[in-house]
């Protein structure tokens, strides 16, 4: 592997717009540890701030051919701030949503409601069932274990993203199939 420890960034840049896998790492030598402390600073969770990290340097190899950056410390920086934005806001949607179903007290419902309540979660639980059996177990994994993404791909040695990608996959099934209940609400 040639050195490139002596370029500038300018030169690392111009070396990832021809792919070269070398320049690219060097970059990620140089700052993945900066970035991993702005997420884990922001996070104050490991696994998400190497996610993060993950993401960010994936996508700098994505769109190495489109983007035009002048300061490259900069540029990841503030590439790793919108990455934690972006994560902090999906993950309290997420709570949001699950809240609004766990936290209905059961008893303080009236008959009716309890009812329905019974019968989406069950429905809900019929449709994990129907999910691909990877997709459910990583779903099962997150949702019913509380397992971080970090977590649940080291037990399946699959990638961070595969993880992400299959519980993507499973709440856009679930929220699909379980439509016609939240329509009989309105």
């Amino acid at each position: 592997m040639p050195t490139l420890s002596s370029h500038t960034n300018s030169d690392l840049l111009a070396l990832l717009a021809r792919d070269d896998q070398h320049a690219f790492e060097e970059i990620y030598a140089r700052y993945w540890q900066k970035l991993y402390v702005i997420a884990y600073n922001r996070l104050q969770d490991t696994a998400n701030a190497e996610d993060i990290v993950h993401d960010v340097f994936a996508g700098l190899w994505a769109n190495r051919h489109q983007v035009q950056i002048d300061v490259l410390e900069n540029y990841l920086a503030v590439a790793t701030k919108y990455a934690v934005f972006n994560r902090v806001k999906k993950q309290l949607r997420e709570r949001e949503a699950l809240k609004g179903l766990a936290d209905t007290p059961v008893m303080d419902m009236r008959i009716e409601d309890r009812l329905y309540h019974r019968q989406l979660l069950e429905r809900v639980r019929q449709e994990v069932e129907k999910l691909p059996s990877r997709c459910r177990l990583i779903f099962k994994y997150r949702k019913e274990e509380g397992l971080p993404v970090k977590e649940i791909a080291k037990r399946l040695e699959i990638s961070p993203k595969t993880v992400e990608n299959q519980l993507t996959r499973a709440i856009k099934h679930l929220k699909t199939h379980t439509r016609t209940f939240f329509q009989f609400l309105f």
